[in-house]
């Protein structure tokens, strides 16, 4: 089974495949999908669909599965991270591929095994579950993290 962890965000959208084979999980491929500050709004949603789409069309996930929204300080910054979520779950759903939410605390206990982990500490159990891991940046360990969660949660 192949699984795609997301990790939305309007800046910078993380993305992690892993394989599961039993209760074996391996490293397929990570990375962050990143847009321009400067461009519009709405470019910045085009770019941020076309680059999720190829890493859907390439790696043809079993399962997606994507960070909840949190709530900001900034409303505004909430609202754009919640249109990067949108079109997260629409590439996917698009894609047929199945998604799943999972809370940045559920993500955090599943991997750490304690829900307020520090995300060094997030990244250090990756190592230890993905022998061989070079991380991304700090949104591919979060979208490892969430696809790592969906292995230990799903049922086969």
């Amino acid at each position: 089974m192949i699984i795609l962890g997301l990790d939305p965000g309007l800046g910078t959208t993380g993305w992690g495949v892993i394989r599961k084979e039993g209760n074996r999980l391996s490293h397929i491929d990570n990375g962050e999908i990143v847009t321009d500050a400067k461009l519009p709004l709405a470019n910045r949603l085009v770019l941020l669909d076309e680059k999720l789409s190829a890493v859907l069309d390439h790696f043809r996930p079993d399962y997606a599965a994507v960070e909840e929204v949190f709530v900001n300080k900034n409303p505004q910054s909430t609202l754009k991270l919640g249109q990067a979520r949108g079109v997260v779950l629409l590439g996917a759903a698009r894609n047929r591929t199945p998604v799943t939410e999972y809370a940045a605390r559920l993500v955090k206990k599943s991997v750490v095994g304690n829900g307020k982990a520090e995300k060094e500490q997030v990244q250090a159990m990756l190592r230890i579950l993905l022998p061989g891991l070079k991380i991304a940046g700090p949104d591919a360990a979060d979208a490892l993290a969430v696809a790592i969660t969906h292995a230990h949660h799903v049922l086969l």
